[in-house]
């Protein structure tokens, strides 16, 4: 049975409900249930805006519905169909969708192997599939036919070679340097929200499209028409939110190491750098300056005057970042609270652990509105109204010891169900907070994100990743991936988090090339645990000795060459900030990425849906950064519809040709478009 109520095409069969409804410019929501009702969660969606989208709506109740003769007739006419500016979708007789675009190209089409669709096929293989769990949750299962040819893109942060992602199959859970956010663009011109956090998978195969949540009510996911990349991203940020304004300390350079172990430490850091007369916007106090885990405050021996540390940094220019993490330990003066309240995660099974971290803990709940109010209460009495104003949401996915999803539940309801939102929640907790508090652009780094938290400031980093050029490449890929995902704000541990020695050549040779990539990322920022390590005292795995460092990780810590190296892009980023500044305010208004695959500005182009290791950064400035570790130079496609000039040489070049580029040390392959006139060179 097919019905419109309210500007919503319903399909009705048996148990079945699904819903398509018009949200936002060109685009479609759709819900299926097994339940009597659908939930009133909209997870990643906004409201779409108070003047409603052109509409039509058209139901054919001539044709006789599901009757014998069309189950087995193979009919595929449309009996109900609903039309929102460039998309349609269509339900033939026995319900199987199919949308279209204004040029009626098929976009993408649910995949039905059974007889009443397709005379030939008895597979009895279904394209919305419900297999009962508990209560009214569903292991829900969908499917799509492929499009030959097709390139996917987005997806999010996930730790492999691919930038398209046609052929994978990836987990929809988050990890230490994964983060789901399923969205993607087609090259065949459409975008994909599977909006439904629960844990599970999809594999964009050769023969079918597949996504499973293993535990939900209802499926729902959103799809957009558009004739370009960036049409399509503007439409699902616009139904997602956006970025705010990036201030103009994100801009800059940010110093971070594990860890500056107190108060004077970080401070002496910070004023080298301006007795060298070097750029710093943001430095960092990491992990352990605490007094315990879930205590949210500076440990006082280390950390004596936190208010004078802040001025002192204030009137440097500089904004200090502290590391908040979500795990409360149970030796925490907050953890009897907490508990009695119900603002921990719970565990279905075991001990109520849920991470050992030097200590014995329990993650704090963000999806429950009281947490959220909690924990803000402790870090505004104990670091923002001591002089903080930026926090680093460490451990955000959030890290369980063990990853046992189905062992945990939330105040919004189980691991499995709704797990993919931590993220966001724990993002909205201070975003909130710091708004409420009287700040116009809140900024948070944080480990993770799902679809929309880049509206809740979330400038989210790629983890703990390997010092080698192979895990280079991969964040070359995963950066591109967000970018397209709606997550604009991101960046990595310049050089990896783990394994590097500082007096290793081969390190300071990656360094380098990484240092030279993150002057070109959105947000430059310099991290990592060097080897090696100091200052651990007693027995640190229980929580009872001094947590110690990682070796120095400034600008100056590696010798003459890297630091004059490295001295050259900290200028050359400084020189670059109106033009950063003015591509994060497209960023903001209209969801546009800084940096982005080169199909996002040259679509008509084929060769450069194939090319995955270059990027625009804005609209004038193509970078081929160099991820080679023996590379000195290398080759660049130069995209039809512009010229190019070599930034470095001055050289032009025609589109539509590969080059090959010289690329020594200390130069990263930097290619201007139509003569941009921008200060790459002094």
């Amino acid at each position: 049975m097919f019905y419109k109520c309210e500007n919503k095409l319903y399909y009705k069969y048996d148990n079945e409900t699904v819903c398509v409804e018009a949200w936002g410019e060109n685009a479609l929501r759709v819900r299926a249930t097994y339940n009597a009702e659908f939930t009133d969660r909209d997870w990643a969606l906004m409201k779409p805006a108070a003047t409603k989208p052109v509409i039509d709506i058209k139901v054919d109740e001539s044709k006789g519905g599901n009757t014998i003769a069309n189950m087995f007739s193979g009919s595929n006419s449309s009996y109900a169909s609903i039309v929102n500016g460039k998309i349609k979708a269509e339900f033939n007789a026995n319900g199987v969708l199919t949308f279209t675009n204004q040029k009626k190209q098929v976009l993408l089409k649910e995949n039905w192997q059974r007889l009443r669709d397709n005379p030939s096929m008895s597979l009895n293989k279904y394209g919305r599939e419900f297999k009962s769990t508990s209560g009214e949750n569903f292991k829900i299962t969908f499917r799509f036919c492929p499009n030959d040819g097709e390139k996917i893109f987005g997806m999010g942060q996930y730790q492999q070679k691919y930038l398209d992602m046609k052929g994978c199959t990836l987990e929809l859970a988050h990890r230490n340097s994964q983060a789901s956010v399923p969205f993607y663009i087609s090259s065949c011109g459409y975008g994909f929200l599977w909006n439904n956090p629960a844990i599970g998978k999809v594999t964009f195969g050769k023969n079918q499209t597949e996504w499973i949540a293993d535990s939900s009510k209802q499926a729902d996911y959103w799809i957009v028409a558009g004739d370009t990349p960036a049409e399509i991203e503007e439409a699902y940020t616009a139904v997602t939110g956006r970025a705010p304004m990036m201030p103009d300390y994100g801009i800059g350079f940010w110093q971070c190491k594990l860890r500056y172990r107190t108060q004077e430490e970080l401070l002496s850091v910070a004023r080298k750098h301006k007795e060298l007369g070097l750029p710093m916007d943001v430095i960092v106090a990491d992990f352990f300056h605490w007094t315990q885990q879930g205590e949210y405050k500076f440990d006082p021996k280390d950390w004596p005057d936190p208010e004078a540390m802040c001025r002192e940094l204030d009137e440097m220019g500089i904004k200090l970042m502290v590391s908040i993490w979500p795990t409360v330990d149970y030796r925490s003066e907050n953890f009897t609270e907490m508990m009695e309240k119900g603002y921990l995660v719970r565990t279905e099974r075991g001990v109520r652990i849920t991470m050992t971290c030097f200590g014995q803990e329990v993650f704090m709940d963000p999806t429950n509105p009281g947490t959220r109010e909690f924990v803000w209460k402790k870090a505004k009495q104990n670091y923002w109204d001591k002089g903080v104003r930026l926090f680093w949401l460490d451990e955000a996915e959030p890290e369980y010891t063990v990853y046992d999803y189905d062992n945990y539940r939330y105040y919004l309801g189980t691991d499995l169900e709704v797990g993919n939102v931590y993220p966001l929640y724990y993002a909205k907790t201070f975003y909130d907070g710091m708004r409420e508090a009287g700040m116009e652009n809140p900024l948070n780094l944080l480990r993770c994100a799902w679809a929309g938290s880049a509206k809740y400031g979330a400038l989210v980093w790629s983890g703990d990743i390997d010092s080698t050029f192979e895990c280079l490449q991969r964040q070359l890929r995963a950066g591109l991936s967000m970018a397209i995902a709606g997550i604009p704000w991101w960046t990595t541990d310049i050089g990896g988090f783990h394994g590097a020695y500082t007096d290793d050549p081969k390190f300071r040779k990656l360094l380098m090339r990484w240092f030279e990539y993150g002057c070109f990322s959105p947000v430059f920022r310099l991290h990592g645990n060097r080897n090696p390590m100091t200052g651990f005292d007693g027995d640190i795995l229980s929580g009872t000795g001094s947590f110690g460092s990682g070796a120095d990780n400034e600008v100056w810590s590696y010798g003459e060459e890297c630091f004059e190296i490295m001295k050259k892009y900290l200028f050359l980023r400084e020189r670059l900030r109106p033009y950063i500044k003015e591509q994060m305010e497209l960023t903001h208004k209209k969801g546009t990425p800084i940096m982005r695959p080169l199909f996002y500005d040259f679509p008509e182009d084929n060769k450069v849906w194939d090319v995955d290791d270059q990027y625009m950064f804005g609209p004038d400035i193509l970078v081929a950064p160099v991820i080679e570790e023996d590379a000195y130079h290398r080759c660049v496609y130069l995209p039809e519809g512009a010229e190019w000039t070599n930034a470095w040489t001055g050289e032009k070049f025609n589109g539509g040709q590969t080059i090959k580029v010289e690329a020594p040390i200390d130069i990263i392959p930097l290619l201007l478009k139509n003569d941009a006139k921008l200060p790459i060179k002094e």
